[in-house]
């Protein structure tokens, strides 16, 4: 195998390389930088990119990847882990969704290398990173105050996409058709799949929905000819798929009471929460539309009128099969448990 070139920096297969590949000078005089770890094996295989906090407030996502580096698995790696914890370096550390310049990262592929700011570190992070992969799974989790149930989002007509999906091992998937400037776009349209793993709340940690992370990508490596394949006689139960999601948004201002909880199933007609003004006199009744599941809920009980309050997946008659793989789910992932797998043990759970 050649050596793989990320940052004008050399890495030799068998290697191990942290690398800071330079993004843009700042008005401070410093170099804007986004950290990068190479884990090469020696025997050739696919290329994998795994990625967080395109969003820098969308934190789950480094803790996953920070537990796959020290998963015990990667000793026998095929092919090439490419792990980038932190893409938006300045949102993340000022607790910000968005680069100094106001844009959306995830809108702004593949960028430019003489645009604004959002528009270079794209820019980097495909010529750099990306266009060297033959996979990627971009790891997100909900907006502030929000949280969503572990899902993923692919274009499941591509067959690769449709297949590290289902390898990934969450009940709930989302065929999501890309959107334009988005990473899945963007490296889609150079011919690699991409999936997103979306799970939990901005700023905040999960354990359940982290250790799922780690077990996912685990699962997808092996999948994909990476890892060798699992001891365990458990195979990981294919999502359930939706390709219709929509929002309920709050019927009248004041105080959110909800009743349904995340992946919880809610029928047509069924009032899962109520909306009162502070002196209770008032209350009006929020009522799902259809028959489906939560994938996403505000968690903030003060609403404005045309807030958006539930995220509901319409799975037909589906429904009953995604109501008991979300309770095996959970299950699996309690906190009592060993942590994700025997490779991965020694990891306190985050409480």
């Amino acid at each position: 195998m050649p050596d793989l070139m990320i940052g004008g920096i050399a890495i030799s297969p068998g290697h191990r390389q942290s690398i800071d590949v330079r993004v843009a000078p700042m008005y401070t005089h410093d170099d804007m930088s986004i950290s990068v770890q190479v884990i090469r094996g020696k025997r050739p295989g696919p290329t994998l990119f795994i990625s967080g906090a395109i969003h820098g407030d969308e934190i789950n996502g480094v803790e996953i990847i920070r537990r796959v580096l020290q998963h015990r698995s990667l000793n026998s790696l095929r092919g090439t882990l490419i792990a980038i914890p932190i893409v938006n370096v300045h949102g993340f550390l000022n607790h910000m969704r968005y680069l100094p310049d106001g844009r959306d990262l995830n809108r702004s592929f593949p960028g430019s290398p003489r645009g604004s700011l959002t528009g270079r570190v794209a820019h980097t992070f495909i010529e750099q990173i990306v266009s060297k992969c033959t996979h990627g799974i971009d790891l997100h989790t909900g907006a502030r105050h929000r949280s969503n149930f572990p899902q993923i989002r692919a274009d499941l007509d591509n067959p690769d996409a449709f297949a590290m999906t289902e390898a990934f091992g969450v009940p709930l998937a989302i065929d999501a058709k890309t959107r334009d400037g988005s990473l899945r776009a963007c490296a889609g349209d150079a011919g690699i799949p991409v999936i997103l793993y979306e799970a939990g709340e901005a700023l905040r940690f999960d354990e359940l929905y982290i250790r799922a992370g780690v077990k996912g990508v685990i699962n997808v490596m092996r999948s994909i000819g990476m890892l060798p394949k699992s001891r365990s006689k458990k195979v990981p139960r294919p999502p359930i798929v939706s390709d219709q999601t929509s929002w309920l948004r709050a019927p009248e201002s004041g105080i959110l009471r909800t009743f349904a909880p995340l992946g919880g199933k809610v029928e047509k007609g069924q009032v899962i929460a109520m909306v009162a003004d502070p002196l209770g006199a008032d209350e009006t009744p929020v009522v799902s539309p259809s028959n489906g599941v939560v994938i996403g809920r505000t968690n903030l009980p003060l609403v404005y009128e045309g807030d958006a309050i539930f995220h509901i997946a319409e799975y037909g008659r589906k429904v009953a099969t995604v109501e008991k793989d979300v309770e095996r789910f959970q299950e699996e992932h309690q906190l009592d448990d060993s942590i994700t797998e025997p490779e991965a043990a020694g990891e306190a759970p985050i409480t």
